[in-house]
């Protein structure tokens, strides 16, 4: 495995990081999410994310529990807030409030004194920015969070949290999550320049599109235990499966990645990792099988016409 400094920063990510988002409480019981946290960190990940919405805490729970007897000091938990917890007004976004009661509920799920990096899940235009900041602040001083980032932020959002924290001389934002593969490249044209220029690091999610880039679906089908199978996980990807020539274009990827002696999953994860600024890649598991194939994409080279041919494809 190899290791990335987060932006400026000391902190050290793996190349690869396990994330918990539809697999934990989904596809994954707490059984094997305790075998795939195991694997991960004997492989070398050093980087755990989650969230609070992620099945409504479950994958909190899962996780804190499949990291009991791990040494703390060797490992970065990341997670988020912003999404409704319930029906209360108060159970949502970015306020003070919301931001200590999410904090102290999600320590207690998984079972730490401290989280590594705490994520704005989203921006949230009902709640003033300073007021989110300084809770932020606060949080740092108490010892609850270490670093902080933003999830799906846009590039103006992210520098006008960053002025206001060296304005004010607060802790700015250390990270940034947002989604990036080779379908979607939206983060390159701005958000990519943004980060970089402010010496932030970047964790991206979703290098295999959900899979769409996993070589699962070569001619179009759909395995029946996939997950573009299964209706309450596959929402995010159905426009694209049912694109034909997009997937027809997905199987020419397969004679590139056998000549660079790589799987296709492989293959794109390793691309994503080829773009400056990019810290760490988080993939999700569902089977021991399929991390480690993951986590072998961690010091996978591309040549420089194979990275422009694949830009040139999507």
């Amino acid at each position: 495995m190899n290791y990335r400094n987060v932006g400026q920063s000391g902190l050290k990510v793996s190349e690869i990081s396990l994330g918990t988002w539809l697999t934990f409480g989904n596809q994954v019981d707490e059984e094997l999410g305790q075998k795939l946290v195991r694997r991960a960190f004997e492989y070398g990940i050093n980087y755990f994310d989650t969230a609070d919405i992620y099945n409504k805490g479950q994958a909190e729970e899962m996780l804190g529990k499949a990291l009991q007897g791990l040494n703390r000091a060797e490992y970065i938990i990341a997670t988020k807030s912003f999404w409704p917890m319930s029906e209360a007004p108060t159970n949502k976004g970015l306020s003070r409030k919301h931001l200590f009661d999410s904090i102290e509920a999600s320590l207690d799920r998984l079972k730490l004194k401290y989280v590594d990096i705490f994520y704005c899940h989203r921006f949230d235009p009902d709640t003033p920015l300073e007021e989110t900041l300084a809770a932020i602040e606060d949080l740092i001083r108490l010892g609850k969070i270490l670093y902080w980032g933003t999830s799906e932020w846009e590039a103006d959002q992210i520098s006008e949290a960053w002025a206001l924290c060296q304005a004010r001389q607060w802790h700015p934002p250390l990270i940034n999550q947002p989604i990036y593969n080779m379908l979607n490249k939206k983060i390159e044209q701005r958000i990519l320049p943004t980060t970089r220029r402010l010496g932030m690091g970047t964790a991206i999610f979703s290098p295999l599109a959900q899979g769409i880039l996993s070589g699962k679906y070569t001619g179009g089908k759909i395995p029946q235990n996939s997950r573009g199978a299964a209706k309450n996980l596959n929402m995010f990807m159905l426009g694209q499966l049912n694109d034909h020539e997009l997937l027809a274009k997905i199987d020419q990827l397969n004679p590139i990645a056998q000549r660079l002696n790589m799987t296709l999953s492989q293959l794109a994860i390793a691309f994503t990792l080829h773009t400056p600024g990019v810290s760490t890649a988080i993939v999700g598991a569902s089977s021991l099988e399929q991390l480690v194939e993951n986590i072998g994409a961690s010091g996978k080279s591309i040549p420089l016409t194979d990275l422009e041919q694949l830009r040139a494809m999507f």
